[in-house]
């Protein structure tokens, strides 16, 4: 049995594959078309899902969609009717987009899948999963748990922001949901937009401006923007925002209550900024842990499942591990819209069909390594057909190589097997560097990534040494949770903590200063030898080499760019940038081997 997941037309289109209930390839169509958080309909990771699964679109049994577009067309008309005459030029410019692409989705989709199979695509095939069930059924059927909670948050589906779901064996159900307008994820948008960020993109700058602050302006949020129950669930006071009919998500309302318009991207970041990234970070894990309290009584469960927008918010997740609501937590690594793909070809397989789920044996995301890989031969042929010079060596060459590189200093480029789904670099498409080096988090940003100076780093740590240096006492092989330093490897800064924000970035705060951040805190990622034995093996070589076991990961590509895919990438990538070297399958590059003429000046960069 054959299903193909599709997610599309709103951010981070993708397709997925499963064969008989499990997850053989997934991949986001903004890798190959290089546009980040492609929307569009997701032909090129189709055709890789195919060509992965070894068939053709006639060989597929159905076509999952995520969502259910009519619903969606309900959802924002009866918005506009209830807001009218208000957002009327909103409505009249997105009215003619919705109608082509929502109300008559379900034509444009079979169109496009007739292109791809070369014949009518046969209309009994498409299915239809709502959102949040999508949602839901990613994070459960892939999860290790035989039972478990399911939470999903995020924007918002059709009508669903939030639910609350049980899932058992085969059978999952939503059991509470949270509509439109009220949204988790809207609420944490609107503080995106208004700190002078990115929606649908900077919200990982607020979580990260967060420890920055200081949470003095939670009570103000909680006491008029949101009505927050016991239960977890909340309404928000729609006065202070614009998102429904309007063009921006706050308004003068919200501008207000805090004191002042919207941050400009250009302004610098003061007290204000960083405190008010503080408390809209209090708030989210608030509800968070709110929501889970509440599951946990709901259901009787012992363990979490979670997916939604909301879920890439790695530090409630942290805040929720710790809390002992659950025994055990499970976090869908591609948790956003891209995700909703697989969920919804599992939802087909196990909902609409009824197929019978096995005892699950580990989680079913094989890693997250489900995206495209390029044998030896092919990357050779590819990096020499850009002037590329580079030497094959074997693996123990090449890591000892790589090892000696990396603890003199050097950042260096990692292209290895399957790239990753979801949002994380985890060892696959990957930039490396030494942890232990103070400057190693400012070069990185500044020199390599092109982006703001604050971004905290993510440590990759053999499985087997993670409680030695982190508050973590289990796997976390997705990078989706965050956890303290270890009080033995921390260290005091020199200077307080009373010096402007900027002042305070290149702090040493512990042995690891290049993925501490500044409250102790990191998003860890443990390494074992099971999914990604390479990069495990270059672990433990630099273990062997000088006595860490940790190395700084973080995504291989610049500001506004999506994570590299092709061999090809990887080297334009390579020199861009202030990368010392590239390692791609057995292949060794030293930057300065290159031809000088290769090298890629003054390249312009997106805003992210």
């Amino acid at each position: 049995m054959r299903i193909l997941g599709i997610s599309a037309f709103y951010h981070d289109s993708a397709a997925a594959m499963i064969v008989d209930g499990r997850i053989v390839a997934a991949a986001q169509e903004e890798r190959f078309t290089r546009i980040k958080h492609d929307a569009s309909f997701p032909a090129r990771a189709i055709a890789y899902c195919l060509d992965q699964a070894g068939c053709t679109l006639r060989d597929i049994d159905y076509v999952a969609f995520y969502e259910k577009p009519f619903l969606k067309f309900e959802r924002l008309l009866e918005t506009y009717l209830a807001l009218a005459p208000a957002g009327y030029r909103s409505f009249a410019m997105s009215m003619p987009i919705w109608i082509k692409e929502k109300l008559f989705q379900k034509r444009m989709l079979i169109e496009m899948l007739s292109e791809i199979a070369g014949n009518a695509f046969p209309e009994t095939k498409l299915l239809f999963s709502e959102h949040h069930l999508s949602h839901a059924a990613s994070a459960f059927y892939a999860s290790p748990f035989q039972s478990a909670a399911i939470l999903t948050a995020d924007g918002v589906g059709e009508w669903t922001t939030t639910s609350l779901g049980l899932g058992s064996g085969s059978e999952l159900h939503i059991h509470k949901e949270i509509h439109f307008p009220h949204s988790l994820g809207l609420l944490y948008s609107a503080f995106t937009y208004y700190l002078g960020f990115r929606v649908n993109s900077g919200e990982y700058k607020v979580m990260g401006l967060a420890p920055y602050g200081r949470p003095r302006y939670t009570s103000q949020i909680l006491e008029n923007l949101i009505d927050l129950k016991e239960d977890g669930s909340f309404r928000l006071q729609m006065r202070y925002f614009d998102y429904c009919g309007g063009f921006t998500m706050t308004n003068r309302h919200f501008d207000a209550l805090f004191g002042a318009p919207p941050r400009s991207p250009d302004e610098p970041m003061d007290e204000r900024v960083v405190d008010l990234a503080a408390s809209i970070q209090a708030v989210c894990e608030e509800v968070m842990l709110r929501l889970a309290r509440h599951a946990a009584k709901e259901t009787g469960e012992r363990k979490l499942c979670l997916a939604g927008g909301v879920a890439l918010n790695c530090v409630a997740n942290g805040k929720l591990l710790r809390s002992g609501l659950f025994d055990d937590i499970w976090i869908q690594p591609a948790a956003g819209d891209a995700g909703g793909a697989v969920g919804a070809a599992l939802a087909a397989y196990y909902g609409f069909l009824g197929q019978d789920r096995p005892a699950p044996k580990g989680d079913g995301m094989d890693g997250a390594y489900l995206g495209p890989s390029f044998p030896q031969e092919v990357i050779e042929t590819r990096l020499a057909a850009k002037g590329a010079r580079f030497v094959t060596l074997p693996q123990n060459e090449l890591i000892d190589r790589t090892t000696a590189l990396l603890a003199g200093g050097g950042a260096i480029g990692w292209f290895q097997g399957r790239m990753e789904f979801g949002p994380r670099a985890l060892g696959a498409r990957s930039i490396l560097g030494d942890p232990r080096q103070p400057d190693m988090q400012s070069r990185l940003n500044l020199k390599i990534k092109f982006r703001e100076d604050f971004r905290p780093f993510a440590p990759a740590i053999l499985a087997e040494d993670a409680a030695e240096y982190f508050q973590l006492d289990r796997p976390s092989p997705y990078m989706m949770l965050v956890c303290y330093v270890a009080e033995h490897r921390r260290k005091q800064p020199v200077h307080g903590d009373d010096r402007p924000v900027m002042e305070r970035v290149r702090d040493v705060r512990s042995e690891l200063p290049a993925v501490t951040h500044l409250d102790y805190s990191a998003r860890v990622q443990t390494v074992d030898g099971q999914y990604n034995p390479r990069f495990h093996a270059l672990l433990a070589a630099f273990k062997a080499r000088t006595g860490c076991p940790v190395l700084v990961n973080t995504s291989f590509n610049v500001r506004g760019e999506p994570i590299v895919c092709t061999p090809e990438e990887a080297f334009d990538g390579f020199m861009a940038t202030d990368l010392d070297a590239l390692v791609i399958g057995d292949c060794l590059l030293l930057k300065a081997e290159q031809d000088p003429a290769l090298l890629i000046r003054d390249r312009e960069f997106a805003p992210d």
